[in-house]
């Protein structure tokens, strides 16, 4: 998923973007592999990363909440399977897999709204095992990411029981923090 060229907010100090493909992230596995042998593993089945977070203001806000919400209708209109929603007045979490067979992952994206403040942007492209997430979002300090170590499935039973109950009481962050999956 191609997030396109991110502009930062003038009136916002805040502006990361973290890019690691092929040759950089293998030779991080190569680096970790005798004291770390499971990020490696990791690692290895992953061809790139990127990490977006850009404080919103007055001058960007409209534009990067119209690209959020493009990306999330491309993912749900490409085959992407959301996984989470969680939505409250100030925060708005989404986080979508592309799966090719049983638990093995080919991309993640996470994409969050806070409070108009800031947004975040994750992707995570590659074959991963879904065990594998957990220990990536550890590593990479991705909260988002840490809890998604299970399987396929026990995440859309959740999100599943969550639609079928109240939108208020099931589906906002501080369910999801209280589920296990957002820090």
């Amino acid at each position: 998923m191609d997030f396109g060229k991110l502009v930062p907010s003038v009136s916002s100090d805040q502006f990361v973007e973290v890019n690691l493909h092929g040759a950089l992230l293998k030779l991080a596995a190569r680096v970790t592999r005798k004291n770390e042998p499971d990020v490696a593993d990791i690692l290895t089945g992953i061809e790139s990363v990127r990490v977006n977070v850009v404080g919103l203001g007055e001058d960007n806000r409209e534009e990067i909440t119209k690209r959020v919400k493009g990306i999330r209708a491309e993912l749900a209109g490409s085959g992407w399977d959301q996984i989470v929603q969680a939505k409250e007045a100030k925060s708005d979490v989404s986080i979508y897999i592309k799966s090719s067979k049983e638990d093995v992952v080919q991309g993640v994206v996470v994409t969050v709204m806070e409070g108009g403040r800031e947004a975040v942007l994750i992707n995570v492209v590659g074959n991963i095992r879904l065990e594998q997430l957990g220990k990536l979002g550890e590593r990479l300090n991705l909260d988002p990411l840490k809890n998604l170590g299970g399987t396929l499935h026990p995440p859309k039973t959740r999100v599943l029981r969550a639609r079928n109950s109240s939108p208020s009481a099931s589906s906002s962050p501080d369910r999801m923090r209280r589920l296990g999956w957002l820090a």
